[in-house]
């Protein structure tokens, strides 16, 4: 039972982590109090699940002990009476406002705070990242990735940030900073960044689902539209995306008829309506992208060259190292290998320890016959790989271009 049990608490974790914090910082206004009080939950879900059993509803479970915790905590000292008297009263009361969680986001993504501490933040808080996970999807160091953090909890309570989602008159001077935020949340689900799974459905399923209640919040803003057509549109190729042990395969190999057509057609016409407003952004570009992926019949007759001129204006707006890369990779399809090879080598100075870099040039040698080569890169893609999905997915690659006619 032990292991079961303990299976259920890290399901629980990813879940209901964020649910379970943003409730207690509405009902306590304590940062700090929350996600303790979060945490001695868990601790007390694998102490008891082993023997008592996973409940029925392990979220609820978890919430009340977490509640009963932090109110324990407060009867305890003196000084808090105050605080605990309001947390009873608000116990009380039904939450008529936005979903609590959404109200956490925009908290996190208070002005004050830097971006990256922004972004880092809400993964931590609201998704239940751990600091090494989201100090790898910003490529920096486990130990400033926790110095962020702490630095922004800091900044939020010393600042008196309050926990709300901000009035109308503020909403678009905040609204970057929230989707950048929703942006890579959906990100980590969709790819994620380590681990032994590539997709963590519940982190992308939970942005989507931010992401429209946001939509609801702002139905005027084409950004939003943007950023949610890009998310239903790439989270319906899901059942296609890994194969029976959970590896990737690749778009050109995927089954098409496994991907989700009610979503892709949702997604396409979130997409049309943020097109008419006639303010593109980058969520939008990629919206475009990723539905014409999602729309072809097949690999043969995707827009490979409509993909090239869509990337040509992303790039215009977002010159960043990875849709650099990324435009590079649809020059290559669309031109041909040795196109996408040179393109890759005049970008190569702006990707180092980028394990898609080698890979994709073991892909376009391959193409091209040059399995030696292509074999040297595979190499270098693998010993830089993130995740064990990814790993196996890159040993058969080498696997096939080191077999003997």
């Amino acid at each position: 039972m032990g292991g079961l049990a303990e299976e259920a608490v890290a399901r629980a974790h990813r879940e209901e982590w964020g649910r379970i914090v943003a409730t207690l910082i509405r009902v306590t206004g304590d940062w700090t109090l929350a996600e303790d009080s979060a945490q001695d939950a868990f601790e007390q879900a694998l102490a008891r699940w082993g023997t008592d059993g996973v409940p029925s509803n392990p979220g609820a479970w978890l919430t009340t002990v977490a509640k009963n915790r932090a109110i324990d905590r407060l009867r305890r000292s003196a000084t808090e009476r105050a605080k605990l008297q309001e947390v009873m009263v608000m116990e009380s009361q039904d939450d008529d406002e936005l979903d609590d969680r959404l109200r956490l986001i925009f908290t996190c993504c208070h002005p004050a705070l830097t971006l990256e501490a922004r972004v880092a933040l809400t993964l931590r808080t609201v998704a239940g990242l751990t600091t090494g996970e989201i100090a790898r999807a910003f490529l920096v160091p486990e130990v400033t990735m926790a110095q962020r953090i702490v630095r922004a909890k800091a900044k939020i309570r010393n600042a008196g940030i309050p926990y709300r989602v901000p009035p109308g008159h503020l909403l678009g001077e905040r609204l970057p900073g929230v989707l950048a935020v929703l942006y890579v949340l959906f990100t980590e689900g969709y790819s994620a960044s380590s681990g032994d799974r590539l997709v963590r459905e519940p982190l992308a399923e939970e942005a989507i689902r931010v992401t429209r209640l946001l939509a609801l919040l702002m139905p005027d803003e084409p950004e939003v539209g943007g950023l949610l057509a890009l998310m239903v549109l790439q989270h319906a190729r899901r059942a296609g995306r890994t194969d029976a042990a959970g590896d990737p395969v690749s778009i050109e190999e995927q089954d098409r008829s496994a991907w989700d057509h009610e979503a892709i057609a949702e997604g396409v016409a979130i997409l049309r309506a943020a097109l008419r407003r006639h303010r593109v952004d980058t969520y939008q570009l990629q919206a475009v992208i990723a539905a014409e992926h999602a729309t072809a019949p097949s690999w043969a007759q995707t827009d490979f060259r409509g993909i090239v001129r869509a990337y040509d204006d992303l790039a215009r707006l977002d010159p960043s190292p990875v849709i650099a890369f990324n435009r590079a990779i649809a020059w290559g399809i669309a031109e041909g290998p040795e196109v996408g090879l040179h393109r890759l080598d005049l970008i190569a100075d702006r990707l180092d320890g980028y394990y898609l870099l080698p890979a994709a040039r073991a892909d376009f040698l391959r193409r091209l016959g040059r399995r030696r080569e292509a074999a040297e890169q595979y190499e270098l893609a693998l010993g830089l790989a993130p995740s064990e999905p990814e790993t196996r997915f890159l040993e058969r690659r080498l696997a096939e271009v080191t077999a003997r006619e």
